[in-house]
């Protein structure tokens, strides 16, 4: 039997790699795209995938994956994107505002473009992992707060734009994760201050928690619509508020 066809953008680390490797176990065939090759061809070769070099902020490299993608496929997760800084918005590195904004933003959009006529042929679903940043804005984070907050409001427009089509759009908002690159490249590799962040946080998320998420919304009956879903740790009740031993 042919297995159903998932796309995971940014599948080499973090949560998109937990979440190529959850669908697998689930039965998906999972195109693995990222801008690493090493490690999604390692990926891929682990779970019976396809791997798929791609940068969501090239034009080119999205056209070549939905080439890759054909005419059906069941399962968008866009999942690429990310932080970069903690700077204050008067002290704030415009350029990485810039960046955040091309990745989490503009290449979902990219993504889902691309690969709508093939999502809608197999009437099947996009899921989105935004973040808890699209919900309450923070000190620090303002350029990431903002394009996680544009994520939000373009995943609301899409859904009601395809109200009448066959395709469900999720949207997966993460509190805190202890992922193993979100606070490293954050803090532009320096460990120390990528630990910092999960020092003495009583039992945070892993990766693997939301692509148990993922998994779940997957599953949905075809007429069931999870629109969106807040996912935080026990010991995370707020953005501002995190239980630390």
């Amino acid at each position: 039997m042919t297995r159903p066809l998932a796309v995971v953008t940014g599948a080499s680390s973090g949560i998109g790699r937990a979440s190529a490797r959850r669908l697998a176990a689930d039965g998906f065939e999972v195109i693995c795209a990222a801008r690493r090759t090493d490690r999604i061809e390692e990926l891929a070769a682990e779970i019976d995938g396809r791997a798929v070099t791609c940068d969501v902020t090239s034009a080119s490299d999205i056209a070549a994956l939905a080439e890759q993608v054909g005419d059906r496929l069941d399962l968008l997760v866009a999942n690429a994107g990310g932080a970069l800084g903690t700077e204050p918005v008067v002290e704030a590195d415009l350029d990485e505002w810039r960046t955040m904004y091309e990745t989490n933003v503009i290449g979902v959009a990219r993504s889902v473009q691309a690969l709508m006529p093939a999502l809608v042929a197999g009437q099947g679903e996009v899921i989105v992992i935004g973040s808890v940043a699209a919900h309450v804005s923070y000190e620090g984070g303002g350029g990431y707060v903002a394009a996680k907050h544009a994520v939000r409001a373009m995943v609301g427009s899409l859904r009601l734009e395809m109200y009448d089509q066959p395709v469900r759009i999720c949207e997966i908002d993460p509190g805190m994760v202890e992922s193993d690159e979100f606070s490293l490249v954050r803090f532009h590799g320096d460990a120390e201050k990528a630990a910092a962040v999960y020092a003495g946080v009583v039992d945070p998320l892993q990766q693997e928690d939301i692509a148990d998420c993922v998994a779940f919304v997957a599953s949905r009956p075809q007429h069931v619509n999870i629109d969106s879903m807040v996912v935080r740790p026990r010991s995370q009740p707020a953005q501002h508020k995190v239980h630390r031993r």
